[in-house]
């Protein structure tokens, strides 16, 4: 099933369904946990797809999650958390986004080193990596990546022109691709990628030249759907990142 609209225009936003009651404006409580690493960073083998960009992506300040990992969906979400022990935390906690999939004990996050130790008061990081679990409070916020457009990244397993499996990484906002296609030429129509896993879409034998692709967004304005015009070279290569050049803002 693809993303359902007959357009063939390229660089088009259009809007096509209502808003959704999306928003979350309050925190909800939870528990987070850390997972070790040796620089403190985020894992390039998480399940999300990401690769290196998922170790170093806002910092290395990243997370596993269980719930919220919403089948791949939430891969690259932001969220803002903060503990709840005044006592050992800042008011403000860390913005982390979501690199991977991973279970604790009644826990929603799974934080790098480096952004367990944020959520922590000047010289009290090493108390709260002694408590190992905390109770914390958490909201998703809108993602931010100065600097960077959205980017679609061809994975490290594609080969051309047999395979292709493309990752979006630096997706701002707070919103969510539900959907991705490539316009076959020869038949005139769009054909559906198949989501493989975390935030990765692939398609066996793809349409050779230059990609014309298509996908959807979901957020709190509702859906909608964002076409480019050679948004992936002809020659495209595994491992290398492709600016869209426009954000989801």
């Amino acid at each position: 099933m693809g993303c359902q609209v007959s357009q063939k225009n390229f660089l088009i936003l259009m809007v096509f369904l209502p808003a959704l009651c999306y928003c979350q404006d309050t925190y909800i409580t939870s528990r987070a946990t850390y997972y070790g690493s040796p620089d403190c960073l985020g894992t390039p083998t998480g399940a999300c797809g990401f690769a290196g960009y998922g170790r170093t992506v806002n910092g290395g300040e990243v997370t596993g999650v269980s719930r919220l990992y919403r089948n791949g969906t939430g891969c690259g979400a932001c969220y803002q958390v903060r503990c709840k022990s005044p006592k050992h935390c800042t008011d403000e906690g860390v913005k982390l986004v979501i690199t991977d999939y991973g279970e604790g004990d009644h826990t929603d996050f799974i934080l790098s080193v480096r952004a367990y130790s944020k959520l922590a008061l000047p010289n009290m990081a090493t108390e709260l990596f002694a408590y190992g679990v905390v109770d914390i409070e958490y909201k998703r916020i809108s993602c931010q990546h100065p600097g960077y457009n959205l980017m679609f990244k061809v994975h490290e397993h594609s080969r051309n022109p047999e395979y292709l499996a493309v990752v979006p990484i630096y997706q701002a906002g707070k919103n969510d691709i539900t959907c991705v296609e490539l316009w076959q030429e020869e038949c005139q129509e769009w054909r559906a990628m198949r989501h493989a896993y975390g935030a990765v879409w692939d398609m066996p034998n793809p349409p050779k030249g230059p990609l014309n692709l298509r996908f959807q967004v979901s957020g709190s304005y509702g859906e909608k759907l964002v076409q480019l015009r050679g948004a992936i070279p002809a020659d495209w290569k595994a491992g290398v990142a492709y600016d869209t050049a426009i954000q989801l803002n």
